[in-house]
């Protein structure tokens, strides 16, 4: 046991005496020691259960023979920290967490771990750690939120952003406003839609490192608390069969985690986090994966906000399984990938089958023939950016309009709902990058805001920070190179014509390369926003593109 490292032996009794002052008997120190990654805390909806999860992940593995012991991993609310400086600090909580974790799990030698997250950058950052601990590892969310409702209508944390639009352009009364406010969300969990925090737990399905249903389960069910004690069964057995992360999240694994998040439309912030994972793992991943995965996989799910569908929709319809077992039959699956079941994914999702085609299509009845996300190039984003485009209506696949500039969202959202922009216009919000937000903020407040205001069929946003899952529309994010580094979309100018061609994956700037060049001489680079703490190192440290906000820090595999 790798425990033993630091509680066998003579050299080792100072170690032992600490234990016993935990309270553990001489027979529990015997046993593998078990380390449960708690993400509990009374700030975010999406974890205020996970104490009980976590309760439930321990009776599982201390009936399977281990000894749980508890340590915690902290995680932010996107939606709470959105529209103010908190959102400079999301993205960075993720190599917090992956540092913090890595930090525990090989200081105490546990011999295998359980983690319990649930939101936004709170399971990256854990899938992140998973790779570079490399000890039996099973992963157990604290679930999706049930879908609230509103005359009628199922709806979600998008929604309520969304309203603020409506309200503000005199489309609903502070009386309908007040009723969103109070039922968008009903009930614990990760928000209801395919936001990021579900793409994300769905994703730890399709790359092996959950259980079946980790990612669609309500979190309000009590098939979620099974789930949680079957997760600690399930790691003391890859424990007995030395199954790690490392033989199961491969570069064949996150080719099927990327495969399945295009047949499920997942968030665009995937495109940050899938490279960073792979980076832990040795995998040189490049956004522009995605093209050729998307071009070969159908899109069968439109969950909200791309559609009137909902998570526990998905998860009544067979969840990510049958999203994979439908993917597998036409050989777009790497069946021969290991999970955490002890199983191939082929094998593990062989009994599985889509309960109900309204919610996730067969391949003959695809929403499109090509899969959610794409990466668009051009002389804007010569790097790439990526769109969420199975949340892009018809009519904006296509567009061409001026430029409305912004070096903040701040002003942009200003501008917007103060009615200063109108159809055609294709909004820039820049500055907002890793570096140069710094942090690289979320753009829900805005995309929400041209929804609200009815112009979401119309209006364009183009921006070097990133979009939520919960963002529709003609959204293109992760401009890069950003413009603190001096990127294109630096250069951009009031009135540019900027032309979006999302079929033929092109974001082009149209102005002449002469134009661009006398400007960038021009140019100078603007001073940083955060000078000081966390954040000021952040931006430091951060590579100067913003393909996953990677830390520029060498780990020891």
């Amino acid at each position: 046991m790798q425990s033993d490292n630091m509680k066998s032996g003579m050299q080792q009794a100072p170690a032992r005496s600490l234990l016993n002052a935990l309270g553990l008997t001489s027979e529990e120190i015997k046993k593998p020691i078990v380390g449960i990654v708690s993400s509990y805390n009374e700030i975010v909806p999406g974890h205020m259960n996970l104490d009980k999860i976590t309760q439930a992940v321990k009776l599982g593995v201390a009936e399977a023979g281990g000894v749980p012991i508890m340590f915690p991993a902290i995680a932010v609310c996107d939606g709470i920290a959105m529209g103010h400086v908190g959102m400079k600090y999301s993205l960075v909580t993720r190599d917090l967490i992956a540092d913090s974790t890595e930090a525990m799990a090989i200081a105490h030698q546990f011999d295998a771990l359980v983690m319990i997250p649930n939101c936004d950058k709170n399971v990256p950052g854990l899938l992140m750690a998973a790779a570079r601990v490399n000890v039996p590892t099973v992963f157990v969310s604290g679930g999706p939120m049930l879908a609230g409702h509103v005359k009628g209508r199922k709806r979600s944390l998008s929604s309520m952003f969304e309203a603020v639009g409506e309200f503000n352009a005199g489309k609903i009364n502070e009386e309908e406003f007040c009723e969103f406010e109070n039922k968008v969300c009903p009930t614990c969990g990760s928000c209801s839609g395919m936001y990021t925090a579900n793409s994300m737990n769905c994703l730890t399905e399709a790359l092996g490192m959950g259980l079946p249903g980790n990612g669609t389960i309500p979190a309000v069910y009590s098939e979620r608390l099974k789930l949680a004690k079957r997760a600690g069964y399930a790691v003391m057995d890859m424990l007995k069969k030395n199954i790690r992360p490392r033989d199961i999240m491969t570069k064949e694994a996150i080719l099927n985690a990327l495969t399945v998040d295009m047949a499920l439309g997942c968030s665009t912030n995937s495109m940050l986090h899938l490279p960073a994972i792979a980076h832990e793992v040795g995998f040189d991943f490049d956004i522009a994966f995605a093209n050729p995965i998307s071009e070969k996989t159908p899109n069968l799910c439109h969950l909200a906000p791309a559609g009137p569908t909902y998570m526990e929709d998905l998860n009544e319809a067979g969840g990510v399984y049958a999203v994979i077992k439908e993917l597998l039959d036409i050989g777009l699956i790497n069946g021969d990938c290991m999970t955490v079941t002890g199983k191939t994914i082929g094998e593990a999702v062989a009994n599985s089958y889509n309960k109900d085609p309204e919610v996730i299509r067969t391949v003959d009845n695809a929403y499109s023939k090509t899969g959610g996300l794409a990466v668009l190039k051009g002389n804007l984003a010569p790097d790439g950016s990526v769109v969420k485009r199975s949340a892009v209506v018809p009519e904006m696949m296509e567009h061409e309009g001026p430029a409305r500039v912004f070096d903040s969202e701040e002003d942009a959202i200003e501008a917007i709902l103060g009615g200063k922009i109108v159809d055609g216009d294709v909004v820039v919000i820049r500055y907002e990058g890793p570096k140069g937000g710094p942090g690289m903020r979320e753009m829900l407040n805005p995309t929400s805001a041209i929804a609200g205001m009815g112009l979401g069929s119309t209006v364009a946003l183009i921006t070097d920070g990133r979009f939520s899952g919960a963002s529709r529309g003609a959204s293109i994010g992760h401009v890069s190179p950003e413009a603190a580094v001096g990127g294109p979309i630096a250069l951009v100018e009031e009135g540019d014509i900027i032309k979006i061609n999302i079929p033929e994956m092109k974001l082009e700037l149209d102005v002449s390369d002469e134009v661009l060049a006398e400007r960038r001489k021009n140019w100078t680079p603007r001073e940083p926003k955060v000078t000081t703490g966390y954040l000021a190192r952040y931006a430091q440290m951060v590579t100067s593109g913003n393909r996953g906000a990677i830390l520029e820090i060498k780990n020891d595999k």
